[in-house]
C-alpha cells in the first residue's frame, strides 16, 4: 500500500463534539467522550485540571493538526467519571486513542513534538514509497529514515523493518524499491539515508545490514551536533547512553563565541559524546550539580547513568584545543571523575558519624561494621524532623559494631562505585558488614522502628545491647525476637 493512502488518513472526520470558541481543541464531556473515541480512528486527548494543563503548546499542536488528527481534552475536575474509568492519576495526562483503545502518549510535550509524534502514529512503521513520494516524505519531519531496497523481502529489509518497529514513536521510516531514486540520492540498494533538518542535511548508512548497526547509525545521526538541552530533551540524551558535554552560557554572545570553539570538538567526537548548549540563567543549578562554580561560561561532561562528573577547570579559557584534549582524556578513561566533598570534620566522635564525599568508602564500606546512613539535605523538612531521632539512634548503638552515620548529599557526591543515586530526602540505607549488601529502609521514622530494622537486618544488630525508649536495656531473646 502506497504512502499516499496513509497520508490521506490524516484527513480524518471532523470533531463530533462542540469545540471551545476560537480553539481547535475539542472539549469532551462524559456524554460526548465515548462517541468521539469510537468515531475517530486516531486522536490525542489531554486529561487535565484547570491549574495544570498543557496550553498553549497543546493549542498550537491542535491548530497544526486541524483536519488531520483531532486533538481533544477532558477537564477531570468536572468529568470525574471519565477520568476515573481511565485511571488518570496525575495532570496533565495524555493518551493516544486508536479505534477507541487508549495507550500512553510517550513523546515530549512541546507543540512541534506533539505534532511530530502524532504524525508518526498515523503511519505504519515503514511507509512504502513510490519514486514521486520520496522527496516529500524525506522532508515531512525533523528526522526521516528511508531505506532503498531491490525488494521489500529478505534479510536486509527485515533488519530495517525491525528497527522501524522499535523506533516508530521517535522517527519516520520509509522504504522504496525504485532504483532511479536510490541513484539520485547517491546510494545503491540496499542502502539507507537519514534525512534531517539540521547540520549536514543527510547521512548515508555505511555499515552492515543488521538491526544493531542500523540502530547505532540512527541514534548517532538523529541528534544535532550541538543542540539546546532542557527538561524536555534531557531524558533523550541520557537514554542515548553517551557522555553529555555541556557548554553553559549566560548570554547570546557567550553562546556564539564559545560555541565556535566547542562545535568542532563536537564533530571530532561525534558518536562518542553528545554535545549540548545549556542556558545558565535557567539551569545554572545543574552546573552546581556537575561541581562547577556559578561562573559562566563553563564546560563540563557528565556520564549520567554512572553519576560521573568531569568539570573543566574554570580558571582556564574555553578553546578548541583545550576542550578537545579534555574530552579525549575522558573518552580514553585517563581522567578521574570529580568527587564533590565537604572538608573532613576535625572532630567526629559524636553519636552520629559525619561522612563526606572523600571519606564515604573508608567509613561506609568498612566491612567490619554495619553502617546505617542517612543521606539528607539541609533544607529538607523531613530531614530536620528526623535529626533528633537519628541522634538518639546513634546514642543507642554508640561504641558497637553498628555505625549510625549521615551525609549532606547536596554538598557531597556518592563514589563512582555506588550502585544507586539519591532520588529524594532523606534516603536511609543500611550497609551490612562483611558483604556491603545494601538494605533500603522505608519504614516509619520512629526510634523503635529504626532500632528494630538495624537489629533484624544488620550482621551485628542482634548482638548489640541497646537502651529502649524507656531507658531499660533490651536484648534479643534466645528465639531471636527483639524486646524493645
Amino acid at each position: 500500500m502506497r504512502v499516499a493512502a496513509f497520508l490521506a488518513a490524516f484527513a480524518l472526520l471532523g470533531a463530533t463534539a462542540a469545540t471551545d470558541t476560537k480553539s481547535d481543541v475539542v472539549s469532551l464531556t462524559k456524554d460526548t467522550f465515548s462517541k468521539f473515541v469510537e468515531d475517530e480512528k486516531l486522536s490525542l486527548i489531554e486529561f487535565f485540571a484547570p491549574w495544570c494543563a498543557l496550553a498553549p503548546e497543546y493549542e498550537v499542536a491542535a491548530t497544526e493538526l486541524k483536519d488531520k488528527i483531532p486533538i481533544a481534552k477532558v477537564d477531570c475536575t468536572v468529568e470525574t467519571e471519565v477520568c476515573e474509568q481511565l485511571e488518570v492519576r496525575g495532570y496533565p495526562t495524555l493518551k493516544v486513542f486508536r479505534d477507541g483503545k487508549p495507550s500512553d502518549y510517550k513523546g515530549a510535550r512541546k507543540a512541534d513534538s506533539i505534532v511530530s509524534y502524532m504524525k508518526k502514529q498515523a503511519l505504519p512503521a515503514v511507509s512504502v514509497l513510490s519514486a514521486d513520494e520520496v522527496e516529500d516524505f524525506a522532508a515531512s519531519d525533523k528526522v526521516v529514515v528511508i531505506g532503498f531496497f531491490p525488494s521489500l523481502e529478505g534479510a536486509d529489509f527485515a533488519a530495517f523493518n525491525e528497527v522501524a518497529n522499535q523506533y516508530r514513536d521517535d522517527f519516520l521510516f520509509g522504504a522504496t524499491e525504485d532504483d532511479a531514486v536510490a541513484s539520485s540520492n547517491a546510494v545503491s540498494a540496499p542502502g539507507i539515508v537519514l534525512f534531517k533538518k539540521f547540520d549536514e542535511g543527510k547521512n548515508v548508512f555505511g555499515g552492515k545490514f543488521e538491526a544493531e548497526a542500523i540502530v547505532d547509525f540512527v541514534k548517532e545521526n538523529s541528534v544535532p551536533l550541538m543542540d539546546e538541552i532542557g527538561p524536555e530533551t534531557y531524558g533523550d540524551y541520557v537514554e542515548r547512553g553517551l557522555p553529555i558535554a555541556y557548554l553553559f552560557y549566560s548570554n547570546d554572545e557567550e553562546r556564539k563565541t564559545f560555541g565556535a570553539e566547542v562545535e568542532p570538538v563536537a564533530a571530532e567526537f561525534k558518536g562518542k559524546v553528545s554535545f549540548v548548549y545549556i542556558d545558565a540563567n535557567k539551569f545554572g543549578g545543574h552546573g552546581n550539580n556537575l561541581n562547577l562554580k556559578s561562573e559562566w561560561p563553563a564546560f563540563a561532561v557528565q556520564e549520567a547513568k554512572k553519576n560521573l562528573k568531569y568539570p573543566f577547570d574554570q580558571s582556564k579559557k574555553i578553546t578548541k584545543d583545550a576542550i578537545s584534549a579534555f574530552v579525549k582524556s575522558i573518552v580514553d578513561g585517563t581522567l578521574e571523575p570529580s568527587l564533590k566533598s565537604a572538608p573532613v570534620p576535625e572532630s567526629n566522635d559524636g553519636p552520629v558519624t559525619v561522612v563526606v564525599g572523600s571519606t564515604f568508602e573508608q567509613i561506609v564500606l568498612d566491612t567490619t561494621k554495619d553502617v546505617f546512613i542517612e543521606l539528607y539535605a539541609p533544607w529538607c523538612g523531613h530531614c530536620k524532623k528526623l535529626a533528633p531521632i537519628w541522634d538518639e539512634l546513634g546514642e543507642k548503638f554508640k561504641g558497637s559494631n553498628v555505625v549510625i552515620a549521615k551525609m549532606d548529599a547536596t554538598e557531597n557526591d556518592l563514589p563512582a562505585s555506588s550502585p544507586y543515586r539519591v532520588e529524594g530526602f532523606p534516603t536511609l540505607k543500611l550497609y551490612k558488614a562483611n558483604s556491603n549488601e545494601i538494605v533500603d529502609y522505608d519504614g516509619d521514622r520512629t526510634l523503635i522502628s529504626l532500632i528494630d530494622f538495624v537489629k533484624k537486618n544488620g550482621v551485628h544488630g542482634e548482638a548489640v545491647t541497646v537502651q529502649d525508649t524507656e531507658g531499660s536495656e533490651s536484648r534479643a531473646d534466645e528465639d531471636g525476637h527483639d524486646e524493645l
